[in-house]
């Protein structure tokens, strides 16, 4: 059996261990170390990462089995890997953001179907290289989704109809109706954070960059902080580090519908000279889409929906090719929240 090391920077992470076969000997063996930097294999004691999954941001993930689960169910282990270009303060701000990951997950993807649940968040400390020292890693563990996101599968096929955009709105602002309704801001909404499952089902990711809603939001806002974005989908409130509301998460969606509508990046679309989206000349769809996109669009967040239902109300009528059940109402859908310091 291949086991992954999931130290940063090890020159071999692909471990094989024979006696692994045996589903017994896998499942009461104690432990496993890397044949090339020693780290621990065996994730507290319970996980088993097969394959790097990807890296971006703060973290790699890795996809993974669970050993203690009658069918060694699949999962996804993320590890905080902080770049070692990181001041003390960025540090403690990436650690802090991939805490809040799994407490958001929590809270939220064991409500939704939609969101990947958290499954563990945990410690590891393993042997450093340095002779003496020993280095603390952080995990978390959630749900493995098996799809594609829908940046691969725009890779994949190219541009989507209009039937297909609205399908992917009218399941995406159901989960941010959730999302909002429950205090939090996504923040980073972009096709490769929302996967398809085999089945068809889509599920919003990465919640590393939410921001949730507390009562002394109002009394930070004027903080300096850098904010959190994507560059090309984030609105400019949120890349000026201003406070930032559902409205938010609405114009990232939009800027997703207009590259799956066109299969071109966000800066082929937006003139920075006249610093205004130009996409209608690039995708045919009816009039009541393309105002309702625009409006997502607008530079100020009070000039766009304020909430997720706001979208869906507006989509609905006769020239929408697609029709739905009304989506949940949020109860806060103007709440605002102040910028904490991230990445981009």
């Amino acid at each position: 059996m291949e086991v992954y090391c999931t130290r940063p920077g090890c020159p071999r992470p692909l471990n094989f261990f024979a006696d692994l076969d045996d589903v017994s000997t896998l499942r009461t063996v104690q432990q496993k170390f890397c044949m090339t930097c020693g780290m621990p294999l065996l994730l507290a004691g319970r996980y088993v990462p097969l394959k790097l999954l990807g890296k971006g941001g703060f973290g790699a993930a890795f996809l993974a089995r669970d050993r203690y689960t009658p069918t060694m169910r699949a999962c996804v282990v993320k590890q905080f890997q902080p770049a070692a270009s990181l001041s003390p303060a960025q540090l403690q701000t990436a650690q802090a953001l991939f805490e809040r990951e799994a407490q958001v997950l929590e809270s939220l993807g064991n409500k939704h179907p939609q969101i990947p649940d958290l499954l563990a968040f945990f410690e590891v400390d393993a042997a450093s290289s340095t002779p003496g020292k020993t280095e603390r890693f952080f995990y978390l563990v959630q749900e493995f989704i098996d799809g594609e996101t829908l940046e691969e599968e725009l890779a994949r096929r190219g541009p989507f109809s209009e039937a297909e955009v609205l399908e992917v709105l009218r399941e995406i602002l159901k989960v941010l109706a959730f999302v909002h309704e429950n205090g939090s801001i996504h923040r980073d909404i972009k096709p490769s954070n929302i996967m398809r499952r085999k089945d068809g089902r889509l599920f919003l990711l990465d919640f590393g960059a939410v921001r949730q809603v507390t009562a002394s939001a109002g009394s930070s806002g004027g903080q300096a902080s850098t904010g959190i974005y994507s560059m090309g989908f984030a609105p400019p409130e949120q890349m000026r580090g201003d406070v930032v509301y559902p409205a938010t998460d609405l114009y990232a969606l939009a800027v997703t519908c207009l590259m799956l509508l066109t299969g071109k990046q966000p800066a082929e679309l937006y003139d920075s000279y006249a610093n205004e989206w130009k996409w209608r000349s690039h995708a045919q769809v009816s009039d009541r889409l393309a105002a309702v996109l625009d409006q997502m669009l607008l530079p100020t967040p009070s000039q766009r929906f304020q909430s997720a239902e706001e979208v869906w109300n507006a989509l609905k009528g006769p020239t929408v090719a697609s029709a739905a059940a009304p989506l949940p109402s949020p109860t806060a859908p103007a709440a605002a929240v102040a910028p904490a310091a991230a990445t981009a």
